[in-house]
């Protein structure tokens, strides 16, 4: 059986490591058990629309990307690493300008190669999701 303090500190410091994430301003709120929490603040570098101030669609499904990454990463049945094979995002409404978005993601089914993921992210109004995304990532190694 994997050490799950362990699988969540590797993914602790993967993400740590992850360029975008740093730049993005990424912060690993939560993280266990297959389910993790990240918040991304509102930057204005990030703004795909000046007209609006709205952050832009890449940005909010890179932050479902990582979360998502992360919660297969803490799954109990997860022995190593991950990988993006499929991330499917709708986007429910624009977030709104200068509110800080949080995802969390559940990795809710793991096969012998592959972590079923879903993602709702938000910003201050949490009950209306800004999206919400499905997605598939690579399991490496043996599970136990």
């Amino acid at each position: 059986m994997v050490d799950v303090s362990d699988q969540i500190k590797i993914a602790k410091q993967f993400m740590a490591a992850i360029p975008h994430a740093a730049d993005l301003g990424m912060e690993l709120v939560s993280i266990e058990n297959g389910e993790a929490t990240i918040t991304m603040p509102y930057d204005e570098r990030l703004i795909g629309d000046p007209d609006t101030g709205v952050i832009h669609g890449g940005a909010v499904a890179a932050l479902m990307d990582s979360c998502c990454g992360a919660a297969v990463m803490s799954h109990p049945s997860n022995p190593g690493g991950t990988a993006t094979i499929d991330l499917r995002v709708d986007y429910m409404r624009a977030a709104t300008p200068g509110q800080t978005l949080s995802t969390t993601a559940t990795c809710y089914h793991m096969t012998r190669s592959v972590a079923f993921v879903r993602a709702t992210a938000v910003d201050d109004d949490t009950q209306n999701p800004v999206a919400m995304a499905t997605a598939t990532f690579t399991v490496e190694g043996k599970r136990t």
